[in-house]
Order: structure tokens, then C-alpha cells, then sequence
């Protein structure tokens, strides 16, 4: 089983999102997948233009000569597709939306009514394949997640993609706090490793196990005073550094 993953994280394997994608993609390899692993920051990929060219003038290719030739295939073959980014605006990073628009070529520019609802059909012999969502934030709560999983589980049914759920993990900053402290956060890592194996040898996550991902680090009011007490120290920090410039 061939398994494509996308890392769009500014912080690629250093930020939050990776402590979760890294044992969720160990997993799968340890189920038999054979993961390929691409960082949005070390691509070139262009904004889409909007000129359809790859509908109606080039059918198939775009009119921009840059990394999404190479990835195209690969999305096209990929058994499983994983979105991995910490949440922007409610919403994904600039790359990863970048990525996203750019995969308009593996569409057609024709109408068609599917499950109740007006969308483009897919192309002859596209491979349907499964689409998942790995996410972190700084926001205490698991909803913050709410409009990205609802925007990426829509862009599965537009691409005719299974959307076989997503590995949230909310007040990621509270892993280097308590980190600090000597706290360790191995039943989040297991269970991200477990959610890659079940995807692979199942064909799906366990509501258990991503709840797992996805559970309370800290009291929500500790977490608070604490970070507010390190932004505070940080923007102090800064203060007397600009003024001793």
C-alpha cells in the first residue's frame, strides 16, 4: 500500500504536528505501507492563477512548470494521502492551501450531481484511495479543529476520496511545558503509532485511539497562566534586548 504524506508545517519535522505524523507514518510502515514523505517548505509551488488552462487548454497539465509535475502522479497512485499542518485562521497553512489548489488538473471542468450536491466528476481511471488530516494548535480546545476538518473532509468528497478521519492535537504547546517539567507523553505517541496501523490493517482509526491523540495534557486554566507567563517572559526578553541596541 503506497501512502503519500504532505508535512506543511513551517517548522517541518521540528514543529508540534510532527510529534504526531511521525508515529502516525511509523505505524504505518510497521502495517507493511510504503510511506513518501514530502516537505511543503522544501517545494516550489506556485498559487493557482485561475486560468483553467489545465481544463480547457492543456487538459491535464499546468501552464506552471514547478514541483506539482512531480507530485501529481504521486497523489494520483497514492492509496492513502495525508494532510499534516497546525492550524492557521481556523484553517490550513498558506503552503498546504497552495497544494491543494494546484491538484485542479487531476479534475474535470464538467458538472455533475453526486450525493445530493453539485461537483466535478473525476477523471477515467482515478483511484479513489483514502484522504487523512493530521493537525496541531495552541488553542485549548479539541473544536478549535472544527472548520478544518469540515473543510478537509469536503475536499475529500470533491476529490472522491475516503476521508477516514484525522489525529487532532489541541494546546500542543503544553507538551514542551510540562516537557520541561519531565513529563512524558508516551500513550499520545503510542496511540498516534496505533491509529497508522489500524488505518493500514483495518482501513480505519479507532474513535479510541484518536481520542487518545487528542486528550487533555493539562487543566485548562493552568495551561493558560503557564503560557501567558512565557509570552510574557519572551516579549520582556525582547524589550530589554531592543533597548540595549
Amino acid at each position: 500500500m503506497k501512502v503519500l504524506a504532505f508535512n506543511c508545517s513551517p517548522k517541518m519535522d521540528k514543529g508540534s504536528t510532527a510529534l504526531i505524523l511521525t508515529p502516525f507514518l511509523d505505524g504505518m510502515r510497521e502495517a507493511g505501507a510504503t510511506v513518501e514523505i514530502f516537505y511543503t517548505r522544501k517545494l516550489k509551488i506556485r498559487p493557482c492563477s485561475g486560468e483553467f488552462n489545465c481544463w480547457f487548454k492543456t487538459p491535464g497539465k499546468c501552464a506552471f512548470d514547478d514541483d506539482m509535475a512531480m507530485l501529481l502522479p504521486k497523489i494520483k497512485e497514492a492509496d492513502v494521502v495525508v494532510y499534516s499542518t497546525p492550524l492557521y485562521a481556523d484553517g490550513v497553512s498558506g503552503p498546504m492551501k497552495n497544494l491543494m489548489d494546484r491538484q485542479l488538473p487531476m479534475g474535470l471542468p464538467f458538472l455533475e450531481f453526486r450525493d445530493g450536491r453539485c461537483r466535478h466528476p473525476a477523471p477515467q481511471g482515478h483511484k479513489q484511495g483514502k484522504l487523512v488530516l493530521v493537525s496541531s494548535c495552541g488553542l485549548w480546545e479539541v473544536d478549535n479543529f472544527t472548520p478544518l476538518v469540515a473543510h478537509i473532509e469536503a475536499c475529500s468528497h470533491n476529490m472522491l476520496k475516503d476521508f477516514s478521519g484525522a489525529l487532532l492535537r489541541p494546546h500542543s504547546p503544553a507538551m514542551a511545558l510540562l516537557g520541561a517539567d519531565g513529563v512524558t507523553f508516551d500513550d499520545v505517541f503510542r496511540a498516534a503509532r496505533e491509529a497508522g496501523k489500524q488505518l493500514i490493517t483495518d482501513g480505519k482509526m479507532s474513535v479510541e485511539t484518536l481520542e487518545t491523540v487528542s486528550r487533555d495534557l493539562m487543566p485548562a486554566e493552568e495551561f493558560v497562566d503557564r503560557l501567558n507567563q512565557l509570552v510574557a517572559a519572551g516579549l520582556e526578553a525582547a524589550r530589554k534586548s531592543n533597548s540595549n541596541k
